[in-house]
C-alpha cells in the first residue's frame, strides 16, 4: 500500500451551544442520514388516491407532509370526524409511508371574519381570523390533542401550523400570537401524548425576527425539531442555502437548552416549471436531486419536496406547476431522475464532499457497507472537466450513469480518466476501489458537521484500517490559532478514533477548517 494523503474540508459554526447530537423530550426519532429514510413530499389529498401513493412509494419517497385542516375535522363544537384522515393513515402505513400532519389553519365556529389581503392579487378579501383569542386558541389546542391522542401509534410527525410568517396568518402575520398558540398547542399535546414529536415554526423562508421571537421566548424547550421552508429565486439552487442554515443553526444554539443539539428539518421546498418564469423540466429534476444530497451532507434528517404532482392543468401558473408528476400523475423528468437516485443509492448516506479547487464543484462520496462506493458530482458554475480523483480501471470497474440513469461513456485523458461536470448530477460507481478510495472511505465524521462556538472544541474521527498490513494514521487540523495533531496505529482491519481539542477564539461568521489525513504503511514509510 502506498502512502495515501487526503486533505478535506469540515465546516464549523461558532456561536452557542453544544456539539452534540440529542433528541428532544419525545423517545421517537427522526430518519437516520440515508437514502430514501429522509426523503419526503407534500400532497394534498386525503381517501381515495391509491394511484397517487402507489406511485410515490415506487419513487422512493418515504414520508409525506399534509395538512390536517382543523375547520374539515371540527364541524360542530367539540365534535371530531377523523374518517378522512383514518383512511389516509391506513393507506399510508400499507406501503411504509411515514406522515407530517400540520395542525392547521382556524375554524369559523371560534373565530370571526377579518378582512386580510389576497397574496397573489394584492386586492382585500374576506377571510377566518386565525386563532388568536383565549377561546379560539384553548379549542384549537384542545382538537390537536384530540388529533393526537386518536392516531396515537402511528408513524406521524406533528407540524404546527403552516408559514405564520406570511399571509397564513390571519388578518396579518403576528409573531406573539402565533407563540401563544403554538405554547398552547404544544402543552396540549403533550399531555395527551408525551411521546408525540413535534415540530414548528414551518416558516416561509428565513424571517430572523421571527424565529429569534420565537427561540428567546423558551419554544425550543417544547419541540423536538425546527422546520423552515427555505424558497428562493429560481436562479439559486439548492446549495445556496447552506448559509442560511449555518445562522439557523447558530441561533437554534444559542437559545437551545443545554445538552440538546435540535434539528433542522426542510418542511416544504420545491421549484415550479411554469412557463415565463419557472425553471426548465431537467433542470427541476436536478435540483430535486441536489437538494436532497445536499440536505443529507449538512445533516438534515427530513427533506419534504413541494410538490407531489401539479394542482391544475394552466402552464403559466406557478402553483399548478410544482409537481414531480402531472395533473393526471404522468411522470415529470424529476420523478424518474428521483426514482434512479433512490434506486441507486438505497441504504447510502453521503460520506464526505471532496475537495477540489473549484468551490463551485460537488463531488458527494456516497458509501453503504458491502456495495460499491458511488461518487455523485455536479456544478452550480459553467460545465467543466476535471481529474476523477481516484483512479479507475477497466469499464468493468467503473461505471457512470447521468441524471435519469442511462449510461455514460468513459472519458480518459493521457493517465486518467475525466468527469465532465455540469449543473445536471452524474454518478460514478466504482467496482474497484484503488488505494486512495479506500483511504476515502476509511475515516468519518463523528461530530456533527455543523459545530457550535466553544473556546475549547472537541472533533472526533472514526478511522478503519481496510488493508491486510497494519497502518500509521496521522490527522491534522489547522486554524488561525494553532494546529491540532492526532494518530493512532492500527492493525489490519482493525478501527480506532482520533479527537481533536482546539482552542479558539470566537467569531462572528461560519468558517471551513483543513483536516488532513496520513495513511502510512510501516512497510514504505518513506513513501
Amino acid at each position: 500500500m502506498q502512502r495515501q494523503r487526503l486533505v478535506r474540508w469540515i465546516c464549523i459554526l461558532w456561536i452557542g451551544g453544544e456539539a452534540f447530537w440529542a433528541q428532544g423530550g419525545s423517545s421517537q426519532t427522526f430518519p437516520p442520514l440515508r437514502i430514501p429514510e429522509t426523503c419526503g413530499v407534500n400532497i394534498h389529498f386525503t381517501a381515495g388516491h391509491e394511484r397517487d401513493l402507489d406511485l410515490i412509494r415506487q419513487a422512493g419517497f418515504r414520508w409525506v407532509r399534509m395538512d390536517m385542516t382543523w375547520a374539515a375535522i371540527e364541524r360542530q363544537r367539540g365534535r371530531y370526524d377523523w374518517s378522512a384522515y383514518d383512511a389516509l393513515t391506513r393507506d399510508l402505513k400499507s406501503r411504509g409511508l411515514g406522515a407530517v400532519y400540520i395542525l392547521d389553519y382556524s375554524n369559523p365556529l371560534y373565530e370571526q371574519l377579518v378582512v386580510s389581503k389576497d397574496p397573489l392579487s394584492g386586492k382585500p378579501r374576506k377571510s377566518v381570523a386565525s386563532p388568536r383569542h383565549p377561546e379560539s386558541v384553548a379549542a384549537f389546542a384542545r382538537w390537536a390533542a384530540a388529533a393526537v391522542r386518536h392516531f396515537r401509534g402511528h408513524s406521524i410527525f406533528w407540524e404546527i401550523w403552516n408559514e405564520p410568517n406570511i399571509h397564513f396568518w390571519k388578518p396579518a402575520p403576528n409573531v406573539k400570537e402565533y407563540l401563544n398558540l403554538l405554547r398552547s398547542t404544544v402543552q396540549a399535546i403533550h399531555q395527551a401524548d408525551p411521546e408525540a414529536l413535534i415540530v414548528a415554526p414551518a416558516t416561509s423562508g428565513f424571517p430572523w425576527d421571527f424565529l429569534e421571537t420565537l427561540f428567546r421566548a423558551g419554544i425550543l424547550k417544547e419541540i423536538d425539531g425546527v422546520t423552515v421552508h427555505p424558497y428562493r429565486a429560481y436562479h439559486l439552487g439548492p446549495e445556496t442555502a447552506l448559509s442560511d442554515y449555518l445562522r439557523l443553526r447558530s441561533l437554534i444554539d444559542r437559545y437551545a437548552p443545554a445538552g440538546r443539539r435540535i434539528p433542522i428539518l426542510c418542511g416544504e421546498w420545491g421549484y415550479a416549471t411554469h412557463q415565463g418564469g419557472g425553471l426548465p423540466l431537467e433542470t427541476q429534476a436536478a435540483f430535486l436531486v441536489r437538494q436532497q444530497l445536499f440536505h443529507l451532507w449538512v445533516g438534515i434528517p427530513l427533506t419534504i419536496w413541494y410538490d407531489w404532482k401539479n394542482d391544475g392543468p394552466d402552464p403559466k401558473e406557478r402553483e399548478h406547476n410544482f409537481g414531480v408528476v402531472t395533473q393526471d400523475l404522468q411522470p415529470k423528468p424529476a420523478y424518474r431522475a428521483f426514482r434512479w437516485m433512490t434506486t441507486l443509492l438505497a441504504g447510502y448516506q453521503v460520506h464526505h464532499r471532496l475537495v477540489t479547487k473549484n468551490e463551485e464543484d460537488w463531488l458527494l462520496l456516497c458509501t453503504r457497507a458491502g456495495r460499491p462506493p458511488v461518487l455523485v458530482a455536479w456544478t452550480t458554475g459553467q460545465p467543466h472537466r476535471i481529474p476523477c480523483p481516484f483512479s479507475a480501471g477497466s469499464p468493468q470497474q467503473v461505471r457512470i450513469f447521468d441524471l435519469f440513469g442511462r449510461p455514460v461513456s468513459l472519458t480518459r485523458g493521457k493517465e486518467q480518466l475525466t468527469l465532465k461536470l455540469t449543473p445536471y448530477p452524474q454518478y460514478v460507481v466504482f467496482h474497484s476501489l484503488d488505494s486512495r478510495l479506500q483511504a476515502e472511505c476509511a475515516w468519518s465524521l463523528q461530530s456533527p458537521r455543523l459545530l457550535s462556538r466553544r473556546r475549547n472544541e472537541s472533533i472526533r474521527l472514526l478511522v478503519k484500517n481496510p488493508w491486510k498490513e497494519t497502518v500509521n494514521v496521522e490527522a491534522q487540523i489547522v486554524t488561525k490559532q494553532g494546529t491540532s495533531h492526532a494518530s493512532t496505529v492500527l492493525p489490519p482491519k482493525g478501527q480506532g478514533n482520533l479527537t481533536f481539542h482546539l482552542r479558539l477564539s470566537p467569531i462572528k461568521h461560519p468558517l471551513t477548517v483543513p483536516l488532513t489525513l496520513t495513511f502510512r504503511s510501516k512497510a514504505c514509510p518513506r513513501f
